[in-house]
């Protein structure tokens, strides 16, 4: 065969895919290591070694990489964080996403490697990976530090996408939001700093809300929110014209979906309206790469996906809302806002 022959394809798609995952794995394990910790201020190769407890050549390949993927800087025989990480890889930074990182190394990535049988069961993988029989958190969250170390995660997604969504609508007409399943609070936070008059509630399990008011009390709104303890599928939803689904509905099939929908609805006043935030899959369900690649994440580990607009317009209309909006953002979220007749 000729190398130059042009009928041959360009191989770099498969080559690009044979590397993503070791880069991935280099982030998570550098994260795990502690290195970005470390490296909050320019540091020799000879002092990480001792930090870190690391072999001196495989800590220097591992940094290496991590400057070639713009994680670290190099001077010389020193390495210092980039602005990146520190932001988001550092345990000081508020927008850090390490708690997320943690629960990709340590459990995503175990249930990714049983992906086929994921595709021919049609199931999640918690069983098959931890040989128990669904997400329970609290088996990987045995302390309430290790619970906000994830939320954290979370939250620093929050910081990513929450001001663009409640920027999305004209959301003045809404007197009360309330976030359902709330965790941190970003995106209603969010909100009630976009609009001076609208009140805010969290409502989220009881256990998981302790961050929650913690964010709260640190925020210039804090004299506009409550919080609330609750389960969205048994309890009573809190009084708000406007709720909030943020990473919720993808969590679950479509019956407990549209059960969670008929719920919001029941409990709205007339005019009130349901604010979605989700990566909305395009109407063939070939993209974008975000929203296909979080779908078959929910498969892995939830027993929900990723859904088309027509699909949650069909969930939206059968509970009864008539007016039915989308945004498509750049961030890593969509929105869609409902209103009730």
């Amino acid at each position: 065969m000729n190398p130059t022959d042009l009928s041959v394809p360009d191989p770099s798609p498969v080559l690009e895919l044979l590397e993503a995952f070791r880069k991935s794995k280099v982030m998570f394990a550098a994260v795990e290591l502690g290195v970005f910790d470390v490296l909050n201020s320019e540091t020799t190769l000879d002092s990480l070694v001792q930090k870190l407890g690391c072999d001196r050549v495989a800590l220097m390949t591992l940094l290496d990489t991590c400057t070639c993927m713009g994680l670290l800087a190099k001077r010389g025989n020193t390495y210092v964080n980039t602005s990146v990480s520190t932001t988001y890889l550092t345990q000081a930074s508020e927008r850090r996403m390490t708690g997320y990182i943690h629960y990709s190394n340590r459990v995503m990535w175990k249930m990714w490697g049983n992906l086929e049988d994921t595709v021919r069961e049609g199931t999640h993988r918690w069983k098959q990976t931890f040989d128990f029989d669904g997400p329970i958190f609290s088996h990987f969250f045995k302390t309430e530090e290790a619970m906000n170390e994830f939320l954290m995660g979370m939250h620093g997604f929050g910081l990513i996408t929450s001001p663009t969504i409640v920027n999305a609508f004209d959301l003045s007409r809404f007197r009360t939001m309330a976030d359902l399943g709330g965790a941190t609070g970003h995106l209603v936070l969010a909100a009630c700093q976009r609009y001076p008059h609208l009140q805010g509630v969290v409502f989220d399990l009881p256990h998981a809300l302790g961050l929650a008011r913690k964010m709260i009390q640190e925020s210039p709104v804090a004299d506009r929110m409550q919080v609330i303890g609750g389960d969205f599928f048994h309890d009573p939803l809190p009084n708000a014209d406007l709720y909030a689904l943020g990473r919720i509905l993808h969590d679950w099939n479509d019956e407990h979906a549209q059960q969670l929908i008929q719920r919001a609805y029941d409990a709205l006043p007339s005019g009130g309206g349901l604010l979605i935030a989700e990566k909305i899959l395009a109407e063939d369900s070939t993209g974008p790469r975000w929203a296909l690649l979080q779908s078959m994440n929910m498969l892995v580990c939830t027993e929900g996906r990723e859904r088309t607009l027509a699909e949650y317009g069909t969930m939206l209309f059968q509970a009864g809302f008539t007016q039915v909006e989308a945004v498509r953002t750049s961030v890593p979220l969509d929105c869609i806002l409902a209103i009730k007749p």
